[in-house]
């Protein structure tokens, strides 16, 4: 019997999805765990710069084209004074950090971070605290990040050494305000009510801001869809998105349900897209809110460890999640389901960006290296610019424990006008050989191949790691030809591929 399934897939020029919103590619750093000390900054490690920034990281940070980054937090911003991290260094307080049970010492702050962004040229999207604080505090640090002086706040930051102001154009209005285990959980009203006072404080200070709300903590929290509802119903005018969170782990060992898990990411964000749309309705509003989809990833693998912590230590190793081939597989799915409603999802966070379930890992005092889930992550950042292509697929399926008509083929189109390229993402998720592919190009008469790289190996459960940092590693050993108007290839058993094409000049 033959393990050998087929698929195929029409591509039209002229059918489009949308343009791509670069922070699509956009990450996270919390104050969580070695996310930032033994992560972003080191001082003392031997590659660390004058600010005590470790330029190894950085240039790992700057390899993924990271167009925007979420910062301080996540569940830690809840409990986040912002005025612990600003000023002499030697003068911030030491708290306890009540979101994941450690010291916080406050050496990296909103300056410092802003700094850091400016060296692997990102922008920062910024949280504000509406857990254990409100809308005073907003105001204030709206004022502090983006008034140009003048003022107590703004001039405040000016001495502290910051002339110019900041100007943060990309506020999170909180943090997974539904979850009981957030610091100040709220009530959907009494949430929306909290952010809407927030927003108007805030835009008082700098019209031109973009503002998230957010959205239930994850699909499965018994609140979802009433949740945004409410909170939509009371904050429509003011913001511009509504967030979303999910991750999703393989603790059972089922790898073909595993892989099939971004079918439900796709339900999730067709779910949220027909509440704002709703809400739209129900308003006579022409605004459409947007998806910030701003966590997202693999992350189980460290949940055991992560019990065992010592409370009240400084940068403890927390959620360093060691990832996998089959890991690699879905986080290319659900960057795929993300490409496929480009039109509404505008922004979305990796969760998150170095040590903590993170693409990157350091040793503290040593190396950095890649994990398997940062290649399909930079191949998308690098190559998936561009107008997402509406593609018609045809593909051999499965069922899987909890999901039925699980195609084999995963796949979507990004083309760049601007460079004259096309790229075609695709994960084989065929666990017993390989996938019998055939994609008929239509208005690409005049477009050739440039390479076809493929992740994949033979060991689904197969890590890197400082000993072995290049144990999964994408090739450019792909067998795709173009014939007659069709790409045809034989994409590898569980396998993450990316065909590249380009313009015959």
């Amino acid at each position: 019997m033959t393990h050998i399934r087929k698929a195929e897939m029409v591509l039209e020029k002229d059918y489009r999805i949308s343009e791509v919103d670069p922070r699509l590619y956009g990450s996270f750093v919390e104050h969580l765990g070695r996310a930032v000390y033994g992560g972003i900054y080191e001082p003392g490690h031997q590659t660390a710069d004058k600010h005590g920034f470790r330029e190894d990281v950085a240039s790992l940070v700057k390899e993924l084209q990271v167009p925007i980054v979420r910062y301080p937090g996540g569940n830690f911003v809840s409990g986040y004074n912002w005025e612990d991290g600003v000023g002499p260094k030697e003068q911030r307080p030491r708290r306890t950090e009540l979101a994941w049970r450690t010291i916080e010492t406050n050496e990296v702050g909103t300056n410092e971070f802003a700094q850091w962004a400016k060296k692997v040229g990102t922008d920062v999207m910024m949280a504000i605290n509406l857990g254990s604080r409100g809308v005073d505090a907003a105001r204030n640090f709206m004022e502090y990040c983006n008034h140009p002086g003048g003022s107590y706040y703004s001039d405040l930051r000016i001495s502290h050494g910051v002339k110019e102001p900041h100007n943060f154009k990309l506020w999170c209005l909180g943090n997974e305000m539904d979850g009981p285990w957030q610091i100040g959980a709220k009530t959907a009203y009494e949430y929306g009510r909290l952010a809407l006072e927030s927003a108007k404080v805030m835009r008082g200070i700098d019209p031109s801001i973009e503002l998230v709300a957010c959205g239930s903590s994850g699909r499965g929290m018994p609140t979802f869809a009433e949740w945004e509802a409410t909170v939509l119903d009371l904050t429509y005018d003011e913001v511009d998105y509504v967030s979303l969170h999910t991750y999703y782990g393989n603790r059972d060992n089922d790898t073909a349900n595993f892989l099939a898990r971004s079918l439900d990411m796709d339900q999730f964000i067709h779910s949220v897209i027909a509440i704002c749309d709703y809400a739209k309705a129900k308003k006579r509003s022409k605004k459409d809110i947007h998806l910030s989809f701003d966590e997202w990833n693999v992350w189980f693998h460290s949940n055991e460890a992560d019990r065992q912590i010592e409370p009240w230590s400084i940068a403890p190793p927390q959620l360093e999640d060691i990832y996998t081939l089959e890991d690699a597989l879905l986080v290319g799915s659900m960057l795929i389901s993300l490409l496929r409603r480009a039109d509404r999802v505008k922004i979305a966070c990796l969760a998150q960006l170095v040590n903590v379930i993170a693409p990157i890992m350091t040793e503290t005092g040593g190396a950095a290296w890649r994990q398997t889930i940062f290649y399909p992550f930079m191949h998308a950042s690098v190559f998936g610019r561009g107008v997402v292509l509406q593609p018609v697929v045809k593909s051999d399926k499965y069922d899987s424990k909890d999901f039925t008509d699980v195609p084999y083929l995963d796949s979507i189109a990004v083309l760049n006008e601007e460079k004259d390229e096309l790229t075609v993402f695709a994960v084989n998720r065929n666990l017993e050989g390989g996938l019998d592919f055939d994609c008929h190009l239509r208005g690409f008469e005049d477009y050739k191949i440039v390479e076809h790289i493929v992740l994949t190996h033979d060991d689904l459960k197969a890590t890197n790691t400082a000993a072995q940092p290049e144990n999964v590693v994408p090739r450019a050993n792909g067998n795709s030809r173009l014939e007659a108007g069709h790409i045809k290839s034989m994409l590898p058993k569980a396998s993450w591929n990316v065909i590249r094409l380009s313009r015959n000049k």
